[in-house]
């Protein structure tokens, strides 16, 4: 599959755009089915770590580097039943689009993936990826950027003023804006996320804030303790984030349905724990999953 992918980028690269143009369309939030709470959750699949080059997975390096079987495994969990979409980078989505695993799916472009895995530039997290502009042309249904906040490094306010940016560029196609905001600390080229409830809370507020409107804005954040406290910080639909692949998967998943049943909880989106489960089972960390919704 991936020699026939090749075959068209070499011979036929315009067959990218006219597939993108032909994709049905995801038939929207309102074809959601209810859960309990009354409201519809969604189960997105994300891969766009690739894009920032962070291939490992716990512990391999290269667990993401063959791209055909990135492919595959991306494609089996889209297949699932319960599963409503995808998010990535361009390429990414340009495969799976030529694969047909994108029809009928709600799909998000990633925007901002400058801040390169384990660089000292990391927090000047450019927009190296999709522009709302980019996202609006391929006829994708918004765009994706990662917010990490460092208060000691000057860096942070450049990717702070370029997510605003992108909130509005996104805003004037109405095209969601997914803000994924991460407060952290660093020490050399490492960077370390902050799970408190009280870091995610914080950055909670400084990401609803972000440009001229947040008619459009969604939140992506990780599952992390005393989450109905988390969740009363905001009104804007929020997303929870998979995180780094767990060997106690029961765990997780308690977790993610716990998270799930707060109102302003309105979908998972998973990448590596989905992707690259301990038992390699794509197909049954799938549909754990989408059993929670």
């Amino acid at each position: 599959m991936t020699a026939d992918l090749t075959e068209i980028r070499f011979r036929h690269p315009e067959a990218i755009g006219a597939a993108l143009r032909a994709r049905t369309p995801f038939p929207g939030l309102d074809s959601l089915a209810a859960t309990p709470s009354g409201t519809g959750s969604l189960l997105l699949i994300a891969a766009d770590h690739p894009a920032r080059g962070a291939l490992d997975v716990a512990g391999d390096p290269m667990a993401m580097a063959d791209r055909g079987d990135l492919i595959d495994r991306i494609v089996e969990a889209l297949g699932r039943p319960g599963v409503h979409g995808f998010l990535g980078a361009a390429d990414l989505i340009e495969e799976l689009t030529l694969r047909g695993a994108l029809e009928g799916k709600l799909v998000l472009g990633s925007m901002n993936r400058g801040g390169i895995s384990g660089a000292t530039f990391a927090l000047d997290d450019r927009f190296t990826a999709y522009s709302a502009a980019g996202i609006a042309k391929a006829r994708l249904d918004g765009g994706k950027m990662l917010l990490r906040i460092d208060p000691s490094d000057p860096a942070t306010v450049a990717t702070l003023q370029s997510c605003a940016h992108a909130v509005d560029d996104l805003a004037d196609q109405r095209l969601i804006a997914l803000v994924e905001p991460f407060l952290c600390r660093r020490d050399g080229a490492v960077t370390t996320n902050i799970l408190t409830p009280e870091a995610v809370i914080r950055t909670i507020a400084i990401a609803s804030g972000l440009g001229n409107t947040s008619a459009y804005t969604w939140l992506k954040v990780p599952c992390v303790a005393e989450m109905e406290r988390v969740m009363a910080a905001t009104t804007l639909p929020t997303l929870i984030l998979g995180g780094e692949v767990s060997r106690d998967t029961d765990a997780t998943l308690t977790s993610w349905g716990s998270a799930l049943r707060l109102p302003g909880v309105r979908g998972l989106v998973v990448g590596r724990a989905l992707l690259y489960p301990p038992d390699g089972d794509v197909a049954g960390a799938v549909d754990a999953a989408a059993s929670l919704l």
